[in-house]
């Protein structure tokens, strides 16, 4: 209580510089928190998402039918659900164009494919330049408090004529409690933007693996139909 006190206290007693570089790091702290939750289920939810539909596609005998059960959801799809869609919806759209022509169906396929992984990486890696943000700049934002705070206590310790260490410690300590805020922003910043990282790839890796499966099960298809 009283370390919440003095905390508090050293706050109040702060230069308005200083006060105003805590305030954007409590700021940037409590946004990134913010992301990291928000971040960490939605990629909970992608990765449940993507081995529930992947399962569903490894099991079904038709990939017809399961395209039309996809299609009602079509507005709301993503993942592994967007990749079959989109890959499916051009190859059928290709054949109608080219016909016979696999080599040309497929080539149209697989772009539609990449094209769809390179948005849903995109969509999940939301946010994340910001905790990099954060956790690069927020020990420098909180240095620069430091440095200005006990700026300016030595300033104002030079007006006197006799100095003593109670008269400095105040403003050194205001001033050590900027960069303690810029670490404490900084570190769950970091640890979170890798641990995130770290999960996008692994879908990013899951989402490449199945569009390039599917692509083979197409063109397998392609071919049988023309001979």
């Amino acid at each position: 209580m009283n370390a919440e006190l003095s905390i508090l206290d050293l706050f109040l007693q702060a230069s308005l510089l200083v006060k105003v570089v805590m305030l954007i790091l409590l700021g940037m702290s409590i946004a990134s928190w913010a992301m990291i939750i928000q971040r960490s289920k939605a990629l909970r939810a992608a990765a449940k998402d993507a081995t529930e539909f992947e399962d569903k596609f490894w099991s079904t005998q038709d990939l017809s039918k399961l395209y039309q059960e996809v299609k009602v959801k079509k507005d709301d799809l993503s993942g592994s659900r967007e990749i079959f869609y989109s890959g499916f919806t051009e190859f059928a759209r290709l054949r109608r164009t080219y016909g016979s022509s696999s080599e040309s169906v497929m080539d149209g396929t697989g772009r539609a494919m990449r094209v769809t992984v390179s948005r849903e990486v995109e969509s999940l890696e939301t946010s994340l330049p910001f905790l990099a943000t954060v956790g690069s700049i927020s020990p420098y934002i909180g240095l620069f408090g430091t440095v200005w705070g006990i700026m300016h206590a030595f300033i104002a310790l030079g007006q006197v004529k006799q100095a003593t260490l109670a008269m400095v410690a105040p403003g050194i300590a205001e001033a050590l409690v900027a960069t303690a805020m810029g670490l404490f922003a900084a570190i769950p910043a970091v640890m979170a933007y890798n641990s995130l990282s770290n999960k996008v790839s692994k879908l990013e890796h899951s989402y490449a693996t199945f569009s390039e499966e599917f692509h083979s099960i197409l063109h397998r298809q392609a071919m049988s139909d023309k001979e």
